[in-house]
């Protein structure tokens, strides 16, 4: 296979991400990526997620600049970098930034912008981002300096904070290690952080210019904006201190058995009404996969009417598990006729789900901090309405979009038979490494959801790599040439084994949550199974997820018992006792092959030495 064609294989594109280079200071080491840094590391320990100075537009999407006079400047004393970018913005508006970039021997590092524009320029956030990590750092202390110079001292949230957990900042320190404190610090405007793993990206972002001002805004022509951050890293061990072991090696990745135990969840399919006769024939297929629930999608505010309900009936005639309807509500007329309209188109095509998971159409869409909730009927109206219209049906609630939409607007959930939510990996990024990242922030969601709302059912999805909706903007965004984009409806690397990791580390990191059910593709179309006739794959062909999510299906309802994984960040893994007997599921997070130490199901205390391919899944039996 040609490198192309492995490319395509892995990632469903032959586009290969730019490499990122690795600049060294002492100690401190950070990869600079785009004119940003990422992976900033003192003693082999992330301390930061990311630096970065990024400009958003009216939909919160986030400009590509064009980079150049890029300079890089390496001693023994340490590294400089700097360059200059421009954005190009509606209307023939361009903003144009200047940076640079300094690291020091002593874990001192300075990034500083400015950026300017002769034009005058709309943006929704203009300047520095700063992602701190959350693994070893969630639910630790911290001290936060205020812009008036008070200072807090407090602990960085371990369950997920809805709003943000730290406003009006100006620095903010973290231990990164025994011995090993980091300030960074902010200048040039006011900060305030949110906790995103609301948004299942792995990081608490800190940002400039507080969600309370109005957004979009626009930059003044030949107005300069400047900014500073300064990262502090204080070493207080002894020197003969243990050096910190670098997580970056090569060492064989160890796993061992894990104490927590529970069932398999339900797997669901999404089908939509586009959708609906193209699923029909692929439920027909020999090797559909035999999934417990199909969750059928109606939402009357675009266009779905009393016909989607006759290819439901057909499609749910087939089907041998249970099915879901979601009813996003339109709320333009009363609850009573919405929902009885509903349910007379569907009990004239003798369609009768085994649920329904009703949300509020205009609560798909985000409301930001210091924005006015949208108007809309009470949702204990809303449930009892859904209640009458759909006698003896189960009912759910939650949302149809993301965990932050459900922690910001939590529902009343006394009389609904289960809660549901979905995530989305390319929110705020779309690179190879940070979609693999959002996998470290589900047990954070998944154990704040417990905390809020105990041991009821529990459902998650669908939550694919494409983005279906778009909360935080009017649309999500067209893809035509296959990149990786934040927010884009079509994905290349849900054509991929990109995919198939993906969803097989996403069951490994929920399963503690004891779901319900788990939807992590449709049939068909752009989040299926099922590639279509225009679709870069092999037409009509299986993507790579659907060999995962047909035996996920298969293992529905089984034991599981952990496994835990010496570098979950590279490799993480599970046991479930399938009909055939014990295996192991073995995931690669990486583009790199992984070198595994597993041990053997019959005898936990014999390693078996194993190697993974990129992406690669291992099923490995006893």
């Amino acid at each position: 296979m040609t490198d192309a064609a492995t490319a395509f294989a892995l990632t469903g594109t032959t586009q290969a991400e730019p490499a990122p280079r690795l600049l060294k200071a002492g100690k401190l080491t950070a990869q600079l990526s785009g004119g940003n840094l990422r992976m900033i590391a003192y003693d082999g320990v992330e301390v930061l997620r990311a630096t970065s100075y990024l400009v958003r537009d009216r939909d919160w999407g986030t400009y590509d600049p064009t980079l150049s006079d890029i300079a890089v400047t390496e001693t023994a004393a340490g590294f400089t970098v700097a360059y200059s970018a421009r954005c190009n913005g509606p209307d023939n508006t361009a903003l144009d930034i200047s940076a640079t970039i300094e690291g020091r021997t002593d874990g001192r590092l300075t990034f500083r912008g400015e950026a300017r524009s002769s034009t005058g320029f709309e943006t929704n956030r203009c300047g520095f981002c700063i992602l701190h990590p959350i693994v070893d750092v969630a639910g630790t202390p911290v001290t936060v300096e205020h812009v008036d110079g008070t200072i807090e001292a407090t602990d960085m949230p371990d369950l997920i904070e809805p709003w943000q957990p730290f406003k009006d900042m100006r620095a903010i320190t973290h231990t990164a290690l025994p011995g090993v404190s980091v300030e960074c610090r902010m200048e040039g405007d006011t900060f305030e952080m949110e906790d995103q793993r609301n948004w299942s990206d792995a990081s608490y972002k800190t940002y400039v210019r507080p969600l309370a001002l109005p957004w979009p805004y626009r930059i003044p022509a030949n107005e300069p904006v400047s900014q500073q951050i300064t990262l502090v890293i204080t070493d207080s061990r002894p020197a003969s201190a243990t050096p910190a072991i670098s997580t970056t090696g090569k060492a064989a990745i160890r796993l061992t058995p894990g104490e927590a135990s529970g069932t398999m969840p339900a797997i669901g399919l999404l089908i939509t009404p586009e959708e609906a006769r193209a699923s029909l024939a692929a439920l027909r297929q020999s090797d559909a996969p035999k999934a417990q629930d199909l969750l059928f999608h109606f939402d009357p505010l675009a266009g779905h009417g009393a016909d989607a309900f006759t290819d439901f009936a057909a499609i749910a005639a087939i089907h041998a598990g249970t099915t879901t309807l979601e009813i996003a509500v339109p709320c333009k007329r009363s609850l009573t006729e919405e929902m009885n309209e509903i349910a007379g188109w569907m009990q004239a095509a003798n369609f009768r789900p085994d649920a329904i998971m009703v949300c509020l159409a205009v609560d798909r869409q985000s409301t930001p901090p210091g924005s006015q909730w949208p108007d809309c009927p009470p949702l204990e109206d809303v449930y009892a309405a859904a209640a009458s219209a759909f006698p003896g049906i189960r009912l759910g609630g939650g949302m149809l979009s993301y965990f932050t939409e459900l922690n910001r607007k939590r529902v009343p959930a006394k009389t609904l038979a289960f809660v549901s939510h979905c995530t989305n990996p390319i929110v705020h990024a779309a690179d190879d490494v940070s979609v693999m990242q959002t996998l470290e922030a589900l047990p954070f969601i998944t154990r704040s959801v417990r905390a809020i709302y105990g041991d009821k059912p529990y459902r998650i999805g669908p939550s694919t790599i494409p983005m279906r909706q778009n909360p935080y903007g009017s649309q999500t965004m067209d893809n035509p040439n296959g990149g990786r984009i934040p927010m884009a409806n079509r994905d290349p690397r849900h054509n991929g084994q990109f995919a198939a990791a993906f969803a097989t580390g996403y069951v490994a990191s929920v399963l503690d949550a004891r779901l319900e059910t788990l939807t992590l593709s449709a049939l068909t179309g752009p989040f299926g199974l099922y590639a279509g006739e225009s679709e870069p794959v092999a037409p009509g062909g299986n993507r790579a997820l659907h060999a995962v999510v047909k035996a996920l299906a298969d293992l529905a309802g089984r034991p599981w018992h952990a496994v835990t994984s010496s570098d979950p960040a590279r490799v993480l893994a599970f046991a479930v006792e399938g009909q055939t007997g014990p295996a192991l599921w073995i995931v690669n997070l990486t583009a790199e092959e992984q070198n595994v130490d597993a041990f053997a199901l019959s005898d936990p205390s014999v390693a078996t030495p194993l190697s993974l391919p990129p992406y690669g899944v291992l099923g490995l039996h006893a």
